[in-house]
């Protein structure tokens, strides 16, 4: 299906954030196989023309969960998924975490909070530079073990049907927000509902105590 013809969502990304994400894929596959994935998704005219760094929000949420399917079709569901969570964290290593409401989490001050705060006052950041810079809905629920971000209008998924959450590239950027707001800690974090499978919204849970 072409760009054309796939029914738009009327939601978007701003320019920089897919520009990000495109730069983070190329270093994951190399040129050649993003220029392949590319032509797979029918977006040739994003070859070696990337977004401008804008926040312009001129970017459909259908072509960007038509891009994470494309690699799915590219290297089949495993391959599709490892390589979509590797781009996801490169992305919030590679620009990302730059965004304005995520800046102050890198500050003196917020190093030196509780982990349980310093995990709240992250995801609650890195909902908000989302929210505020794209038409994406998320926000953070604070549970008795567990943090849930929830992801309302997802465009990782957008269109899309599944009998299992799709959401790689989302987990990804919240494995690597989560691990670059704690000090390099690890944690098992999993998305467990999902709007490609009929759910609500796509949910992850990060539990408040890191891998041992």
């Amino acid at each position: 299906m072409s760009q054309e013809e796939r029914p738009k969502s009327g939601y978007y990304y701003p320019n920089l954030i897919v520009r990000i994400y495109l730069e983070a894929i190329e270093e994951v596959m190399g040129t050649n196989g993003l220029k392949a994935l590319l032509n797979l998704a029918n977006m040739q005219h994003l070859i070696g023309n990337f977004p401008p760094a804008n926040l312009s929000k001129e970017f459909d949420f259908a072509d960007f969960a038509h891009l994470n399917e494309a690699m799915e079709m590219m290297y089949g569901p495993r391959g599709g998924r490892a390589l979509s969570l590797r781009a996801g964290r490169k992305a919030f290593d590679q620009g990302l975490k730059n965004f304005g409401a995520m800046v102050g989490v890198a500050d003196k001050a917020f190093r030196l909070l509780p982990l349980k705060l310093r995990m709240k006052v992250g995801l609650g950041a890195m909902a908000k530079a989302f929210s505020t810079t794209s038409d994406q809905i998320c926000y953070v629920e604070e549970k008795e073990d567990h943090f849930l971000y929830v992801i309302e209008r997802c465009p990782v998924c957008w269109g899309r049907h599944a009998d299992s959450p799709i959401c790689h590239a989302a987990l990804g950027i919240i494995q690597e927000g989560v691990n670059w707001g704690t000090g390099g800690m690890q944690f098992k974090i999993a998305e467990v509902t999902c709007i490609a499978r009929g759910d609500p919204a796509c949910n992850f849970v990060i539990p408040k105590e890191p891998i041992e």
